[in-house]
Parts: C-alpha cells; sequence; structure tokens
C-alpha cells in the first residue's frame, strides 16, 4: 500500500477533523496502478503554522484554506511556488471568487474545491490527484532508470574500447621502434592480433547500434516472406572465419521451401548472434547443429553447441543488457553482454519463445519458436 502525505490547513478544527475523518479508510485504486494509495494526513491551523510544516515535512498533497489568522493561504501557496516546493496545492475556501481563483491558478494550485463539499467531492478531488502522482513518479522513476541505463551504456563503451584500443597502440608502439628488426613477416603476429582487436570493436558498435535502434523504437521494419534456409546459409558462411581458426564445423538441417514473415535483417541479426556464441564458446574442433524446420503452427530454429556449457542459475541471466556469465573458461572471451539481449527483444517481436538448455562441458542449445499465426 503506498501512502501519500496530505496537510490540511484550515483555521476551523471541525474542517480539519471531518477531512480527516472522510480520509481515514479512503483508498485510491486504478488499473493501471500497480498498488493502492492511502493518505497520511497533519494538520495545521494557521498559514504561519503551515509553513513551518512544509518546511520540515515532505508532503504530497496540500488542502489550503484561504481565510486564515495571520498570512492568508494565497500567501502560503506563493511561498511554495517560490521556494519550488515539489507538492500539489487544492484551494478550499468559503470565500470563493473568481478572482481567487484566477489568482491562486497564477500561484501554482492545481484545484479549487470552494466550502462547503461533501465527502464525494473531496474524494473525487483526491482520485485526480492521486492519478496525476502516481504518473509523475513512474516519469520519475523512468528517467532514473533511463540514466542509470544511459551511465550502464557508457561504462560499457569505454571498458570494452579501451582494451583493444591500448592493445593495437602497444603493437603500433613495438613496430615504430622495430622491435622485431627490418623483417615486415616477423610483425605479422602483431598484425594479426590487432586486426582482431578492430574486429572485437566493430562487433562492439554494431551490437550498441542494434540495441539502441530496438530500444528506441525507430528500427524500420521490412516485414515479408523470407527464406530461411538463404539466411541461415549466409549467416553460415559469415562464421567460417572463425570456424577454421577453431576446426569448428557447421551442420545446417534445413528445408528449402521453409519460409517465415519477418524482417530479413532482425533475423540476420539472430542468427549471426546464435552461431557467434555457438563458435565462441565451443571447444576446439567442436560442432554446430542448426535447425530449421516447421512444426504445426509455428517454425522451429535451433543452435547446438559441443561448448563448454553453463550452470543452471546462469541460464536466467543471459537474456538481461550487459550482462555476460563469468568464469575461468569465459574471462578470455571477448563480449558486450548485449548479443542474446538483442536476441530477445527481436524474438519477443514475433511473440517467439526462446529455450536454453545446457549443462557445463557438454554445450548448449538454444530454441526460438516462431508461431506462424
Amino acid at each position: 500500500m503506498g501512502k501519500l502525505n496530505l496537510l490540511v490547513v484550515d483555521d476551523e478544527p471541525g474542517i480539519r477533523s471531518g477531512i480527516k475523518r472522510i480520509l481515514e479508510s479512503f483508498t485510491v485504486s486504478y488499473p493501471f496502478m500497480d498498488e493502492d494509495f492511502e493518505f497520511d494526513v497533519l494538520e495545521a491551523a494557521t498559514g504561519e503554522e503551515a509553513i513551518e510544516l512544509i518546511d520540515n515535512y515532505l508532503f504530497d498533497i496540500v488542502l489550503l484554506d484561504n481565510k486564515l489568522p495571520g498570512i492568508q493561504g494565497v500567501e502560503v501557496l506563493e511561498y511554495i511556488n517560490n521556494q519550488g516546493i515539489d507538492v500539489i496545492v487544492v484551494m478550499i475556501t468559503s470565500y470563493a471568487s473568481l478572482d481567487l481563483a484566477v489568482k491562486a491558478t497564477k500561484s501554482g494550485a492545481y484545484d479549487f474545491v470552494p466550502k462547503p463539499f461533501t465527502p464525494k467531492e473531496l474524494r473525487n478531488c483526491l482520485e485526480n490527484i492521486a492519478k496525476q502522482l502516481f504518473l509523475r513518479r513512474m516519469t520519475q522513476k523512468l528517467q532514473v532508470e533511463g540514466k542509470h541505463i544511459r551511465f550502464q551504456f557508457l561504462s560499457v563503451l569505454s571498458h570494452e574500447l579501451k582494451s583493444p584500443i591500448n592493445a593495437i597502440e602497444g603493437y603500433l608502439r613495438l613496430m615504430e621502434i622495430k622491435k622485431m628488426g627490418d623483417n615486415v613477416d616477423d610483425y605479422m603476429e602483431m598484425v594479426q592480433r590487432s586486426l582482431a582487436r578492430v574486429q572485437d570493436m566493430r562487433n562492439l558498435i554494431m551490437d550498441l547500434l542494434d540495441f539502441t535502434k530496438i530500444e528506441s523504437g525507430k528500427k524500420q521494419r521490412n516485414i515479408k516472406p523470407i527464406f530461411l534456409r538463404e539466411i541461415a546459409q549466409q549467416s553460415i558462411d559469415l562464421m567460417q572465419p572463425l570456424c577454421i581458426q577453431k576446426d569448428i564445423d557447421i551442420h545446417l538441417n534445413c528445408n528449402d521451401k521453409i519460409t517465415l514473415k519477418a524482417d530479413r535483417q532482425e533475423l540476420e541479426i539472430i542468427l549471426n548472434n546464435l552461431l557467434s556464441n555457438a563458435v565462441k564458446y565451443n571447444k576446439q574442433s567442436g560442432r554446430i547443429d542448426l535447425i530449421l524446420k516447421k512444426e504445426k503452427n509455428e517454425v522451429f530454429l535451433s543452435v547446438s553447441d559441443t561448448g563448454i556449457g553453463m550452470e543452471k542459475k546462469d541460464i536466467d541471466k543471459l537474456f538481461e543488457d550487459f550482462v555476460r556469465i563469468k568464469s575461468e573458461e569465459t574471462k578470455h572471451i571477448s563480449g558486450t553482454g548485449l548479443g542474446l539481449s538483442i536476441v530477445k527483444k527481436i524474438a519477443d517481436l514475433y511473440n517467439a519463445k526462446i529455450q536454453v538448455e545446457s549443462k557445463p562441458g557438454q554445450g548448449s542449445t538454444f530454441t526460438i519458436r516462431f508461431p506462424l499465426t
């Protein structure tokens, strides 16, 4: 149960106690809100007392009478506005007039309720305010989370780019001073390692571009029937240089006629990420099986490897943003922690279900089922 702190400012004890009774068992609930709200009520009999309470407590709502002994309610409202205090003010007064309503609104009042008001009128007013406060809190939460994601995004980017840049610079410095002599062939290993680091940076940049396009919802989609074997073979061809380095065989099992209504680029991203992981986390002279088939009302995509596998407790973390499973066997494998997160986001666009089966030392199988309806 959420709480909203409310301050009643009125010089009439009967009004203050009446509002407390109205709100004692009153809660606000809407279908879109994840919790109900109840009210904690404090009282003030004067404007001066109200300002003291406002300075020392965090209130969500102030019910403010205008006709008060000492400073008036409108002056309290002006104080709140001038101090930049984040609170919703509702004017309640028996001296209702158009001029006062205009002045109060200009000074930042949210609403204007003339006395005498019924319990229903007060509750209706507070229901609307509670909805506004909930939406405001959700907006603030999203902004905070957005800042956190941006910070995380930049932290990953700087960390992942720093290492390959330092390595490339180190190799170039060694070549600059001719550390290995004048024979160009003696530097080929440094050149190859530098090119590998450049490829790591390129992969990072492409992953980040895919991630931001999908997250922003601005990626242009071109949905049409796609022959899956054609895309699968293209992804396999792309992985061949990596496979040759580790002596890994990829076996494709796919009917030529299997089609799926999809965006070609999105399917390429899915296959490239799954196959790339199957190569990176595989063993030397390992095997990868890519299966594509039609089953009843769905298309079945499966990538299995004979690699290092993982513990069951790690499977649930796989599809989170920027998450990489750390172990003694994976600490030397480069990656952004975004590949499988991107796969999951794209699969969700098709209402597709992902299943992962894995055992340490025995490999992993990633299965995606695309509904055809």
